[in-house]
Parts: structure tokens; sequence; C-alpha cells
């Protein structure tokens, strides 16, 4: 039998996935709402992964080479701007290719204003401590951040938090994200502090892409299981095509100590 508890399935996650701010957000809960979940799409496909890995780790290298943060700093920049290029000719979306560049030229200029390299790191130990902060601020308010995200792309507006399993499926995805930024800084503050800025950009490969894949997974894993609290009438913000409603059979509703739920929207196969 079909799972009448996951989301609808949504349009292809848009653009790459930039692991350490905000725009990555947009891709990943994107995939997070589809029937089924793809690593390759949520972490933006080969391209998004060369966005994310490849200014960090050339400067790393050439760091690591020469000792030198100017031109490991400008080494850094170069493929960065050559990928926002790559994107521009091709006439695809640059909005996470900009955003990714800034970050990198940002913390190109700070090394070299500073000549400390571990200063090249500091935009994103600051980006992941403000997200923690904020996603910590979201839970503890009982407005879980990722309730208020996928509630607006739904068409749920604020009326998951009248509907208990929702409400506790947002804020435990809230958690997931939340914990994502929060093994972040745990890793990238002591480097930063020990002074050590190649091994700074070696874990942070690993505290990027996959980290956020895994996490976007687990959203993907933790949202699918409650339908979607829409309120009647309303519609999800994404287009959604020839979608009817299915109501759960008897064995699928929830405890009587709990509320029904809506019907959750399915897509009608094409004839």
């Amino acid at each position: 039998m079909a799972d009448p508890y996951g989301p609808p399935a949504a349009a292809q996650a848009p653009g790459p996935a930039e692991p350490d701010a905000g725009p990555g957000l947009k891709a990943g809960l994107a995939q997070a709402m589809q029937e089924q979940f793809s690593f390759e799409k949520a972490c933006g496909g080969v391209r998004g992964v060369l966005e994310s890995v490849v200014p960090v780790t050339v400067f790393s290298v050439v760091y690591g080479v020469t000792r030198d943060v100017t031109p490991s700093a400008v080494a850094a920049v170069v493929p960065a701007v050559v990928l926002a290029l790559w994107r521009l000719v091709a006439r695809e979306p640059l909005t996470q290719a900009i955003g990714g560049l800034l970050g990198v030229g940002l913390g190109a200029f700070i090394a070299v204003r500073t000549g400390q390299a571990q200063t090249f790191f500091l935009p994103s130990i600051i980006k992941n401590a403000a997200w923690a902060a904020g996603y910590l601020v979201s839970i503890l308010v009982r407005w879980p951040a990722i309730g208020l995200l996928l509630g607006f792309m739904l068409g749920e507006g604020s009326h998951w938090r009248t509907v208990p399993a929702r409400m506790r499926a947002y804020v435990l995805a809230t958690w997931l994200w939340f914990g994502m930024f929060a093994v972040r800084l745990a890793v990238q503050v002591p480097l930063y502090l020990a002074d050590k800025p190649a091994t700074l950009g070696a874990v942070n490969v690993g505290l990027g892409l996959p980290l956020f894949g895994l996490v976007v997974w687990g959203t993907w894993l933790v949202v699918r299981k409650v339908p979607a609290a829409r309120p009647e009438g309303a519609e999800p913000l994404l287009h959604l095509p020839h979608l009817h409603h299915v109501q759960p059979q008897d064995g699928d509703r929830d405890r009587d100590d709990e509320p029904s739920y809506p019907a959750v929207e399915r897509p009608v196969p094409e004839t």
C-alpha cells in the first residue's frame, strides 16, 4: 500500500546545496518533501559538490605547501569564480554559486588582512553559530524552524502547531539541523583556537556536504511519517499537479488520544 503519511511530491530541488549557510536549506527541504530521497540532488549534484569542496580544499593544500596566506587565499577564490562563471555560461541559477563565492571571498579577505590562515574559516564558524542559535531558540519558544519553513512551503501555515504528531515531527527535525551546526562548531572552534588551518580545512570537507546530506535524509525520514496538517481548502506553495485526496485506512489512523489528520494529497498517475 502506498504510504499515506508522506508529504506530497515536490518539484526537483533547485540548485546546489551550500551546506554552511541558509541557501542550501531551500534545496535540502525540497528534497525532504520528495517521495523518493536522493542524496545526489540534496547535495546539488556534481557541481554542487565542487562548489562546496574545491575552494576550501585548494586553500588548505596551497597553505600546507607554501605557509603563505595571500597565495592561498587567492588560490581559493579562483575556482569559486570559475564555477560561478560555469553556471553563468550554462544559464543556470547563480544564487548558490554567488553565495559560495561571497563566502570564500570574505574569508580570503579576512585572512589576507589579518595574516592568519585560520581566519579564512571565520565566516563559516560565525554562520554556524548563528544558525545553531536560531534553530535552538525556535525549539525553545515552540516554533521550530523546520515547521515554519516546511509549513509555509506545504500550505500548512501555522496549523501544524495544533496537530501534536506534526508538531513533534517538526521539533525533532529542527533538533537534527541544530545538531549539525553544533557538531560543526564543536570541531571547528578548537581547531581555530589551536591555529590549525590545514586540519580545519580538511575536516570541513566531512562537516560539509556529507553531514548536510545525512541531516536532510533524517528530516525526510521524520517528516514523511506524519501527514501534512494543511487547513481545509489550503493549497501548497509549490505547484504540485494531478493531486487527489487519499484517506488513511483504519489501521493507519493514530491513537484515540491524538487528533485525526487531514487527508494527504497524492499524485494521480498519468493515463
